[in-house]
């Protein structure tokens, strides 16, 4: 597996790189996210971690550039935690939000329930669920109302699918997070609640289908 680290801190770099080293992963590392949008542009890589704040191209500008062609997992790191950064972040699809100061392990731990999650696949289940003007349809990974295709970031597609797959049954944050995530012991309620606010504003007039259960999780209602 190939990773590309983008840091305009060497420290940084260095530190990722002996981590991710260590755990069999090839590296590559970039030092602003204009480097990063031209590597990826000419190399393939299998995840990318990105750092939020950087000379010559931020990360949020670099991931943009990099969504255009390719659909690479994307971790981004940066010193701010606030839900407006994770909301731009999760907007131009990236998988995952990490607030530093961060745990080297965690982020490889982080990395290798993504590269899971990536290659294994979506679980079994129907082909296509219709729900009124809703369509749903695992094979093509798309989701409509009507005649209107929704556009919806990689990790929005896969709560969707879960939850539709498991519509009508009481799904626990931790087993949301375990599923769709690839982790539970370091999943983060905040990622979850907003990826469930950003479906929800996709989804329009369905959006009430998604039920908030208090000290729980949520629902994918059936009717």
């Amino acid at each position: 597996m190939h990773i590309l680290i983008v840091d305009d801190e060497v420290n940084i770099r260095g530190l990722l790189r002996k981590y991710a080293i260590f755990e069999g992963y090839q590296v590559t590392e970039a030092a602003n996210g204009l480097e990063a949008v031209e590597m990826s542009r000419t190399g393939r890589f299998d995840l990318i971690v990105m750092d939020v704040m950087m000379p010559e191209m931020d990360g949020f500008s670099a991931v943009r550039e990099i969504r255009k062609t390719s659909d690479v997992p994307v971790i981004m790191l940066s010193a701010r935690g606030e839900e407006y950064d994770r909301l731009r972040g999760f907007e131009l699809g990236v998988d995952d939000y990490v607030v530093k100061p961060f745990s080297p392990r965690e982020l490889m731990m982080r990395i290798a329930a993504i590269l899971k999650r990536v290659n294994g696949g979506l679980p079994e289940g129907p082909e296509i669920v219709q729900i009124g003007e809703l369509t749903v349809d695992f094979t093509a990974r798309r989701v409509s109302i009507g005649s209107e295709c929704l556009s919806l970031s990689p990790k929005e597609y896969e709560l969707l699918f879960y939850m539709v797959r498991n519509r009508g049954i009481a799904l626990p944050r931790e087993r949301l997070i375990s599923e769709v995530w690839g982790y539970d012991f370091y999943g983060d309620d905040r990622t979850l609640d907003t990826h469930i606010k950003l479906l929800r504003k996709s989804l329009g007039d369905y959006a009430n289908r998604i039920t908030t259960l208090r000290g729980l999780g949520y629902r994918f209602e059936k009717e």
